[in-house]
């Protein structure tokens, strides 16, 4: 009787173990997939669960440190928002038009244009770059706030294996926006 006492606390410790371990596996793997897949240079699968928790560290280092930059800028404005009491003007102190940022979220991309009201290019243009990079547009809407336009696009990759390139959509994107730019400066 007594080996049988001596087994089950052993045996329950095993057990105790064990479900730890798969627990931290699940909480592990709920933390990768977190991480948008460009932050990986290989697939996350190939990835040591070691790998996967240093991507995510970093990861969080960097939004940590884009918390405290964007923290920094909004200061800076709110700041000369004093001399102003404007607050659009305090945001777009220092900001040159257009402007254009791509944000990639793996499987879909977010893209944010800011002009003046003679922006002389069309939505349809920008739409038309992101489908011939492979993205398939969702929505896409804009308002116009004083002399300064915002246009938001939502698009999702077409083809999941192939997926987009975005530092050449953003290049193209940048290219149509800033040569139109140009164009109408020259007129």
């Amino acid at each position: 009787m007594k080996k049988g006492n001596s087994e089950s606390p052993k045996l329950d410790r095993k057990t105790v173990e064990r479900n730890r371990r798969i627990h931290m596996k699940g909480l592990c793997f709920k933390l990768a997939s977190l991480i948008p897949s460009h932050r990986f240079k290989h697939s996350k699968e190939l990835l040591s669960q070691q790998d996967q928790l240093d991507h995510a560290a970093a990861y969080i280092k960097h939004l940590t440190e884009r918390i405290d930059e964007l923290k920094k800028i909004k200061e800076q404005a709110m700041r000369s928002l004093g001399a102003n009491n404007n607050p659009m003007d305090a945001t777009m102190m220092g900001l040159r038009l257009p402007v254009i940022k791509l944000r990639d979220m793996g499987s879909s991309i977010e893209v944010a244009v800011i002009s003046g009201l003679n922006k002389n290019f069309t939505l349809y243009e920008v739409i038309t770059i992101l489908e011939e990079e492979g993205a398939e547009v969702v929505s896409a809407s804009f308002s116009t706030v004083g002399d300064k336009v915002f246009h938001s696009i939502h698009a999702q990759v077409k083809f999941s294996r192939v997926g987009v390139d975005t530092s050449r959509a953003c290049h193209r994107l940048q290219e149509l926006i800033c040569w139109n730019a140009e164009l109408s400066g020259s007129h």
